[in-house]
């Protein structure tokens, strides 16, 4: 029996760092009247983090990407106004250049109290941010059969997200840093590969029964089948500071699943290959972001990443072309061309060092320039 093309429709999830526009640092305990005009502006689409300084916003559920960047747009617009009251501003960056994570307190909320008793150290160190795209499938094991085929592409996509070259005050040499702070938590990174729903709820079951996790929330897999939606959730990618780019890093991977599912119907199918295999080209990914290369694991062979997106443009093209997202997907090109916000930070502190600034001055810079990179290409 065939299945019905699915929905398609997307969310998309943003988390931000709040920041001191005198120090520069994070603010680690906003006035709670913020979080009452935030509510009072934004509603239901915005909410706290684990960390108080910490903001998440979603969209509403689009049918097409560009209503889903209207709907971003407008939510950074909003929440930048409201919190600048209070002499405070975003950054959509998935790390702070310099703060400290143990200067940070938790959301003062019994979800992240939980975690923070659970995971001790290791869930005080989450000062980091992303951003997940929801894509509805209605189908549950169609949901699977995309998953375990996306997972390959996942790389790609974190690549063209890179935001995070920093940590408490140093270049980490890497242009993600966010990953290799997230993944000391359990269940994460890449997910093994299904054979249908019913053997993934299996895999769950055995985990809640034991009393390790109460539900599916608490698999925090690259790529996993939300528990409170029909849609699989992309989660690998960095949050970026330019909207432009998030929206063309969520193109892609909506793209993605358009030329999956199409295949399934021609009766064809994008090879699997095992976890470690993708989580060599995440390392790689992560390590040199768009200016490095990745394996191609069916020419065997590394290939400049450069060369990789024309590639996925080509991959992509007609299924871009159905959803009416050309010029947003085509705009991985200008990315891997000019640099992910990870570069533009790097460049910001490189020259302020260069011009006679002390490393904290050059990484408060980069706030500055992250403040008004976050407003930019809305």
């Amino acid at each position: 029996m065939a299945v019905e093309h699915p929905p398609f429709t997307i969310g998309i999830e943003e988390e931000y760092l709040l920041v001191d526009r005198e120090t520069r640092d994070l603010v680690s305990d906003p006035d709670p009247k913020m979080w009452d005009g935030l509510r009072e502006v934004l509603g239901p689409q915005v909410g706290p983090e684990f960390l108080r300084a910490q903001i998440e916003v979603g969209t509403r559920t689009s049918r097409t990407l560009q209503e889903a960047h209207a709907d971003l747009a407008r939510l950074r617009r909003d929440l930048a106004s409201v919190v600048e009251g209070y002499g405070a501003a975003i950054i959509a960056s998935s790390t702070h250049p310099f703060a400290q994570w143990w200067d940070q307190t938790h959301t003062d909320e019994a979800r992240y109290a939980r975690l923070a008793a659970d995971f001790q150290q290791v869930a005080r160190r989450l000062v980091i941010c992303g951003m997940h795209v929801h894509v509805g499938i209605d189908d549950p094991d169609l949901r699977i059969d995309l998953m375990n085929q996306v997972r390959y592409f996942l790389p790609h996509i974190l690549a063209l997200s890179t935001s995070s070259p920093f940590w408490t005050g140093r270049e980490t040499g890497l242009q993600c840093y966010r990953l290799s702070v997230f993944q000391t938590l359990p269940r994460t990174g890449i997910p093994e590969e299904f054979s249908s729903w019913s053997e993934y709820e299996r895999h769950v079951k055995v985990l809640i029964d034991a009393g390790i996790i109460e539900d599916p929330t608490k698999l925090w897999w690259d790529i996993r089948p939300s528990h409170r939606y029909p849609t699989l959730e992309m989660r690998v990618a960095d949050v970026c500071t330019r909207l432009v780019d998030g929206i063309a890093v969520a193109g892609l991977y909506l793209a993605l699943l358009e030329m999956l599912f199409r295949l399934r119907t021609e009766n064809m199918r994008w090879r699997t290959y095992a976890p470690m295999l993708i989580s060599e080209n995440l390392w790689r990914a992560q390590r040199y972001g768009v200016e490095g290369s990745l394996m191609d694991y069916g020419r065997g062979e590394l290939v400049e990443f450069r060369d990789l997106v024309e590639e996925l443009l080509a991959l992509t093209e007609v299924d871009a072309r159905r959803l009416g997202i050309t010029e947003e997907v085509s705009h991985i090109r200008n990315i891997a061309k000019e640099g992910t916000s990870a570069r533009r930070q790097l460049d910001v502190y490189h020259r302020a060092l260069e011009g006679g600034a002390s490393n904290r001055e050059a990484l408060e810079e980069v706030v500055d320039h992250l403040i008004v990179d976050t407003m930019t290409g809305l």
